[in-house]
């Protein structure tokens, strides 16, 4: 008895002949792109927390958020299923090498995410004091983690290298900067100019530790040869540009172009992961995109999961945010 011939083709050939694997590569990615740029902003925002002290301010920025974040960490999720579906080699290496790491990463945002419910179970000066720090050291401390470890994935380290803690410092600033042109968005009054001085300088810093991760990539031949490409020089001198009309809009109050311009930023620094990489998806192990995909069957189901499902959760967050668009109102509490 043979199988059904539906089934005969989803394991002989890709999907409509299409090249799957390369595909989920650039998906994967691409979700990995939209957590940092969606909950990028929500870390931003914690670490500016810090550094206001009016409560009716305070309150402003956890409001701005609060219909959000839970939401944009389901990114998170997704991307780790995807890894683990598509390539689960790489996610047995690349996860095992890095279990403290990874376990930090949930210590962070189960602590990021708890404070801000905390904060608000009481109206004592004391008890704000104490989850106000937790947020901004979870808020702080997710974005440097997961940069860190982005940066051992490109580099084949683990733990707490140079080169990886330097890329996580620059997604602490990137994160600052998206959170400054969401706050922009988000607020009015003091907040607001308080973010658009603190946007256009958490940029240049971002930007200088850019320089210092690529001077650190550069000693690395395998690093410097993909760097040193037209897609990898187009990719960095596209951040610059993108860099600059962020400092622009910020200080000219466009705010929705700010956020444009930094969200672009973050899928370039993403890209430019993806890129380094690109064929050998796991340095460490030195194995490549085809050589850790799974085989053609899987791929082409989750493929024709994946079609309809991709669209249904961008459309729900299309419709999260429009329903939560402008600014903050007056009395409007997390």
């Amino acid at each position: 008895m043979t199988d059904p011939v539906p089934l005969a083709s989803l394991a002989d050939a890709p999907l409509f002949g299409l090249p799957l694997t390369e595909l989920w590569y650039v998906l994967t990615f691409f979700i990995l792109a939209m957590f940092l740029t969606l909950d990028g902003f929500d870390f931003g925002v914690g670490a500016i927390f810090a550094g206001r002290a009016d409560e009716h301010e305070r309150e402003q920025m956890l409001s701005a958020i609060g219909p959000f974040w839970d939401g944009n960490e389901v990114w998170l999720v997704v991307f780790g299923g995807a890894l683990f579906a598509t390539f689960p080699s790489v996610y047995a290496t690349l996860f095992s090498r890095n279990y403290l790491l990874m376990f930090a990463i949930l210590g962070a945002l189960i602590v990021r995410g708890l404070a801000p419910e905390m904060y608000e179970q009481r109206h004592d000066p004391e008890w704000h004091r104490i989850w106000g720090i937790a947020f901004v050291v979870g808020s702080v401390a997710a974005p440097l983690l997961l940069g860190t470890f982005v940066g051992n994935w490109v580099t084949g380290a683990s733990g707490f290298s140079p080169a990886s803690v330097v890329v996580g410092l620059a997604v602490v600033a990137l994160s600052v900067v998206s959170g400054a042109a969401f706050l922009g968005i988000k607020t009015r009054g003091d907040l607001q100019e308080h973010v658009q001085w603190v946007g256009p300088r958490a940029v240049v810093g971002y930007l200088v530790l850019v320089v210092a991760v690529l001077g650190l990539f550069l000693t690395d031949a395998t690093l410097r040869a993909a760097l040193l490409t037209a897609p990898g020089i187009a990719l960095v001198v596209l951040t610059v540009l993108l860099a600059g009309l962020y400092a622009y809009a910020m200080r000219e109050g466009r705010f929705y172009v700010a956020f444009g311009s930094a969200s672009a930023i973050v899928f370039g620094l993403v890209t430019l992961v993806a890129h380094l990489l690109y064929p050998v998806i796991d340095p460490a192990t030195g194995l490549t995109v085809d050589e850790a995909v799974v085989s053609t069957m899987p791929l082409n189901v989750m493929t024709i999961f994946a079609i309809p499902l991709i669209p249904m959760v961008l459309g729900y967050f299309v419709v999260l945010y429009s329903s939560f668009s402008g600014p903050i109102e007056a009395g409007e509490a997390y």
